[in-house]
C-alpha cells in the first residue's frame, strides 16, 4: 500500500495539492456557493456566509471535482454539484452545533453561538433548501436521486447518535452503522455523482461510491480519535467536546471494552451517568493511552482506507489519482 505508506512525507497535503490542480474549478464552486448564498433576508446571507467562509477544507466538493477530472467528466455540472454537497454538509454542521450545543467550529466561535439556536436551525434549512434547487437545476433524476438520498441518510444518521448517546452497550457494527450514515454518506454521494455526470460504467460508479464512504468511515474513526489526542489549535474546536457531551466514539467503545472493572465504572459514570467530576477527561486520555487505543482506532481506520484504495485500481491514470490515494494516509494521520 505505497499511498499510505508513512514514509511518503510530501512538503503539502493531498488536500492542498488537489486544491492547487483544481483551483479553475474550486474557484468556480466558491462562486456558485456566494450566488446562491443571496437572499433578500440580510441574516440569512451573514449566518451562511460566516459558517461557509470559516476557513473549511472543502475536501467533499473536492471529491466530487476530482472523480469528474479523473474521469473526464462534464466539469460544468461537477461545479453545481460540489456546491450542493458544501451547502448538504453546512447545513448538518449548523444543525449539529445546535444538537451538541457547540461553542466552537473551525477555531472560532460557532455560528449559533454567535447568532442563536433558533436562527442557525433555520439558516441550515435554507441550505439545505439552495441545495435541492441546484440539484433539480441539474436536470438528472439520477444525481438527484444520489444526493437527495445521502440527506436521508445523513438525518437518519444524527438520530441514531443521539440514541446512542451514553450508551455504552453500544456495539462496534453500530457504531460503524451510525459514523456510516452520519459522515461516510455525504462522502460517498460527493464521489458517486462525479462518476455520474461523467457517464462512466455502472461498476465504475459503484466504485466511487465505495471509496467515498470508506474514505469517509475512516476519516470519522480518525476525526473521533482527535477528541482525545490532539493539540486544540490543531482541531478547531475545544479538546474533549465529544468526552463532555456523552458521544459513543471509537475510543470510548474500545477503552470502555478493553477497561477493568475500575475502569468501566469510570466509563459509566462519566459518560452513562453524565457524572463528570473535575480531572475526568484527563483520566479518560490516560486510560485512552494506558490502552494503546488510539493505535488500535488508526489500525481500523487504516481498514477502511485499505478497501478504498482498492476501489481505485480501475481509475485511468490522472494526476489526481495519486491524491485520491494520499488523501487515505492523510485522514488517517492527522491524528497520529
Amino acid at each position: 500500500m505505497t499511498a499510505m505508506q508513512s514514509s511518503d512525507k510530501r512538503s503539502s497535503s493531498p488536500l492542498e495539492g488537489l486544491s492547487e490542480i483544481l483551483k479553475p474549478d474550486l474557484d468556480a464552486v466558491n462562486a456558485i456557493i456566494l450566488d446562491k448564498l443571496t437572499s433578500d433576508v440580510p441574516l440569512i446571507h451573514q449566518i451562511a456566509s460566516y459558517l461557509i467562509a470559516s476557513g473549511g477544507k472543502r475536501i467533499r466538493p473536492l471529491l466530487t471535482l476530482a472523480v469528474t477530472t479523473a474521469l473526464d467528466g462534464d466539469l460544468s455540472r461537477a461545479q453545481n454539484l460540489a456546491a450542493v454537497v458544501e451547502f448538504i454538509h453546512s447545513a448538518t454542521l449548523l444543525h449539529d452545533d445546535v444538537v451538541d450545543e457547540s461553542a466552537e467550529r473551525r477555531g472560532q466561535a460557532s455560528a449559533n453561538d454567535v447568532f442563536g439556536n433558533q436562527v442557525s436551525v433555520l439558516v441550515g434549512d435554507f441550505l439545505f433548501s439552495r441545495s435541492f434547487q441546484l440539484m433539480v437545476a441539474d436536470g438528472s433524476l439520477e444525481t438527484l436521486r444520489i444526493l437527495s438520498d445521502a440527506s436521508a441518510v445523513i438525518a437518519e444518521g444524527e438520530v441514531l447518535q443521539l440514541q446512542m448517546q451514553r450508551n455504552l452497550d453500544t456495539s462496534w457494527d453500530q457504531y460503524i452503522r451510525m459514523i456510516g450514515a452520519k459522515t461516510a454518506a455525504l462522502f460517498a454521494a460527493a464521489c458517486e455523482v462525479g462518476a455520474v455526470v461523467s457517464d462512466s460504467a455502472p461498476d465504475l460508479q459503484k466504485a466511487m461510491y465505495e471509496y467515498g464512504y470508506n474514505l469517509g468511515v475512516a476519516f470519522q474513526i480518525a476525526d473521533d480519535l482527535l477528541d482525545y489526542n490532539a493539540d486544540q489549535a490543531a482541531l478547531g474546536k475545544q479538546i474533549g467536546d465529544d468526552f463532555k457531551e456523552g458521544k459513543i466514539s471509537a475510543p470510548v467503545l474500545m477503552a470502555y471494552q478493553a477497561g477493568t472493572e475500575d475502569e468501566k465504572a469510570f466509563w459509566l459514570r462519566t459518560i452513562g451517568k453524565d457524572q463528570q467530576e473535575e480531572g475526568d477527561l484527563e483520566k479518560a486520555q490516560n486510560m485512552i493511552k494506558e490502552h494503546d487505543i488510539i493505535r488500535e482506532g488508526l489500525d481500523k481506520a487504516r481498514f477502511y482506507a485499505g478497501q478504498a484504495e482498492k476501489t481505485l485500481e480501475n481509475l485511468p491514470v490522472s494526476p489526481v489519482k495519486p491524491l485520491l490515494e494520499q488523501l487515505l494516509h492523510y485522514v488517517i494521520e492527522r491524528s497520529a
